[in-house]
C-alpha cells in the first residue's frame, strides 16, 4: 500500500508539473480524478479521512466567486470596463491603464477568471489602434497575478491559504494590498523599459489624430448592448440603456465585498451572494452555470483528495521531513522553495504541499502571508507559472502568438523585483 501510495502521488504531481500524462490526453483535472480514484482503488484513502481531508470553506468560497464573476461577464461588467478605457484613454496611456485595471480587478476577483474574460477584449482594442498585441497580453497576465495577491479572493491558492489560516480579510489586504501596489508599479515600469522604451512598440504620438481616434467597437454580448459614437468620433460605452441584466449583478459583487469588508466570512458572504444572483438574474441558470470553471473545481478536490491518500500514507511527514533540512524555516529561502516549487508543480499544488510547513515557523500568520505573496508572484516567472498566464495565451493563440522566451524576459524581472519586494516588505514592516 505504500508503494502504491508513493507511485500515485509522484505520477499525479507529474502531471501537475507537465500538464499532461505522455502519451494519452489526461490533463491535470483529469489526472487529480484519476489519481483520487486509485487512492480508493489500492485502499491507500478511506472513506472517513477523505471526508475529513477536503477543505470545503474553500470549495465553497471558489464556486460561489466563479459564479458571481460569471454573472459579471454575462451582465457585460467587463465589456463596460473595456468600453470604459475605449472612451477615456489615449492609446499611449493604454499599457498602464490595462494593467491597473487588471490588477484591481483581479485583486477582488478570481484572477483566473478576469484573464479569461478580459483577454478577447483586449486583442479587440489593440487590433483597433493597430497596436502589437504581445505587450498587452503579458500586461493582462502579468497585472492579473500582482493583483490578485492582496486578497483572499484573488486567486485560487489565496482562497485555500485564507481558509486554512483563517486570516481575515481585511487583515489580508492589509498586509498583502501594498505589495500588490508596488508590484503593480514595477510591472509598468518592466514593461515599459522593453515595449516603450526599447522602441519595440509603436509611439503613439506620431501618430495623426484620426489614427489616434480610431478605437475598436467594444460590444456588448447581451440585447441592451449599444455604443454611442461622442462628438469627437470616438466610440464610448452607451450611457443610457441600463437594464436589470447589466446592474444586478455589480450590485450583488458590492454587496459581496461589502461584507468581506465588514468581516462576513468570506465563504459564507460569497455563497449568499452567488445565491442572490441565481435568484435575481434575467438568465437561465444554466448559462450562469456555464460560466463556472469546473475543472478547477475538480482539480481542487482530487488534490484534497491525492493528498489526504497521501497524509495517511505518511508520504506528507516524509516529505515536510525532508524539507527541514532546507532550513525552510528561513524566511528567505522559505520565499525562493515556493517560488521554485509553485513553477514545478503550478501554485495551487505547491501550496497544498507546503501548508504542512507552517507549523514550523515562529510567526505563523506571517508565514501564510508569506508563503501566499510568494507562490502568487511566482506565477510570473514563466509562461506555465500560472493559470492565468496559460489562459491568456491560449485565448490569444488564433491572433498572437507569445512565445516562452519572449514572456521570460520579462517575466523573470518582474517576478524576482516583486518576490525580493514582498519579502523585504512582510519581514521589515510591522504593524
Amino acid at each position: 500500500m505504500h508503494v502504491a501510495a508513493w507511485v500515485i502521488f509522484l505520477v499525479s504531481y507529474g502531471v501537475f508539473a507537465f500538464g499532461r500524462l505522455p502519451g494519452t490526453k489526461v490533463d491535470r483535472p483529469a489526472m487529480a480524478v484519476i489519481g483520487a480514484a486509485l487512492m480508493f482503488g489500492f485502499r491507500v484513502l478511506t472513506p472517513r479521512f477523505a471526508i475529513d481531508s477536503i477543505d470545503y470553506t474553500t470549495i465553497v468560497l471558489l464556486f460561489a466567486m466563479m459564479l458571481i464573476v460569471g454573472g459579471l461577464h454575462l451582465g457585460g461588467f467587463f465589456q463596460a470596463v473595456t468600453g470604459a478605457i475605449v472612451g477615456h484613454l489615449n492609446p499611449r496611456y493604454l499599457l498602464p491603464g490595462l494593467i491597473f485595471t487588471a490588477g484591481i480587478l483581479s485583486a477582488f476577483l478570481v484572477n483566473d477568471v478576469v484573464c479569461l474574460f478580459m483577454a478577447p477584449l483586449v486583442l479587440k482594442l489593440v487590433d483597433g489602434w493597430e497596436l502589437p498585441a504581445v505587450p498587452y497580453l503579458l500586461a493582462l497576465a502579468t497585472a492579473s497575478n500582482i493583483g490578485s495577491v492582496a486578497t483572499i479572493t484573488g486567486n485560487p491558492q489565496n482562497i485555500l491559504i485564507g481558509s486554512v489560516s483563517q486570516i481575515g480579510y481585511m487583515d489580508f489586504l492589509a498586509h498583502l494590498g501594498p505589495i500588490a501596489v508596488m508590484g503593480l508599479v514595477v510591472d509598468w515600469a518592466v514593461l515599459h523599459w522593453f515595449f516603450v522604451r526599447g522602441r519595440q512598440m509603436p509611439d503613439t504620438r506620431s501618430q495623426t489624430p484620426d489614427a489616434r481616434r480610431r478605437t475598436p467597437e467594444v460590444r456588448r454580448q447581451t440585447p441592451d448592448a449599444g455604443l454611442r459614437t461622442s462628438d469627437a468620433g470616438r466610440q464610448t460605452p452607451d450611457a443610457g440603456g441600463e437594464q436589470p441584466l447589466r446592474v444586478i449583478p455589480v450590485l450583488v459583487m458590492l454587496a459581496v465585498l461589502g461584507a468581506f469588508f465588514a468581516g462576513v466570512a468570506p465563504a459564507l458572504a460569497a455563497a449568499l451572494g452567488a445565491a442572490a444572483l441565481l435568484l435575481l438574474l434575467r438568465e437561465e441558470p444554466r448559462k450562469l452555470f456555464a460560466e463556472v470553471d469546473w475543472g478547477l473545481l475538480i482539480l481542487f478536490l482530487g488534490l484534497f483528495l491525492v493528498l489526504g491518500g497521501a497524509q495517511q500514507a505518511g508520504i506528507s511527514r516524509q516529505l515536510l521531513d525532508r524539507a527541514a533540512r532546507l532550513n525552510l524555516h528561513q524566511t528567505a529561502v522559505y520565499a525562493v522553495f515556493t517560488v521554485a516549487l509553485s513553477n514545478v508543480v503550478s501554485n495551487v499544488p505547491a501550496v497544498m504541499l507546503l501548508k504542512g510547513t507552517i507549523a514550523g515557523f515562529k510567526d505563523q500568520h506571517s508565514a501564510w502571508l508569506l508563503l501566499a505573496m510568494a507562490s502568487t508572484l511566482a506565477g510570473n516567472l514563466t509562461i506555465t507559472g500560472s493559470v492565468a498566464n496559460l489562459i491568456v495565451v491560449e485565448k490569444a493563440a488564433p491572433e498572437a502568438h507569445v512565445g516562452f522566451l519572449a514572456y521570460a524576459r520579462v517575466g523573470v524581472p518582474i517576478t524576482v523585483i516583486t518576490v525580493a519586494m514582498g519579502w523585504a516588505w512582510l519581514q521589515f514592516v510591522k504593524y
